[in-house]
């Protein structure tokens, strides 16, 4: 009967889960399949639920960072996300205190800002972009010399 149970219950985690998709209760789900081993075992109801609770912290706090990085490593950037890191050419000045400033990037044109307010980036200037807030770029200067020594 207890065995039943547990699997009941790695059921029910996994429906959970199904609906979710947390990554969170499928390691529950674990814990409970082991629970219903251990029951078959012969073990006591106490011993099964510790070993519920320690099989499911276990696989949630060792085994669910890799899965996540694991499955995160599979999604590419798309649209905007892919911006980041490329170079693009200032087309009217960017002075953050004016709230001025464009840039074209892959032919398209973006309102864009200096990451650094102090900074007036002029016209025809190559820069860097940091970061996308909405529909503006967050751009900084690249460093000339920088450039040149690589």
């Amino acid at each position: 009967m207890e065995i039943l149970c547990w699997l009941l219950i790695a059921a029910i985690f996994i429906v959970v889960e199904l609906v979710s998709l947390g990554l969170t209760t499928i390691w529950f789900a674990g814990g409970a399949f082991i629970a219903a081993i251990v029951a078959a075992l012969g073990a006591n109801v106490i011993v099964q639920i510790l070993c519920f609770i320690a099989f499911s912290l276990v696989l949630l706090f060792f085994t669910r960072p890799v899965a996540i990085k694991y499955l995160d490593s599979k999604t590419e950037k798309t649209n905007a996300e892919a911006l980041v890191g490329q170079n693009a050419v200032v087309i009217s000045e960017i002075n953050n205190a004016e709230s001025t400033g464009q840039a074209k990037v892959n032919g398209m044109e973006w309102t864009a800002r200096a990451r650094d307010d102090a900074i007036v980036i002029p016209k025809g200037e190559s820069v860097r972009i940091v970061e996308i807030q909405g529909v503006k770029l967050i751009v900084e200067t690249i460093n000339k010399e920088a450039s040149q020594n690589e």
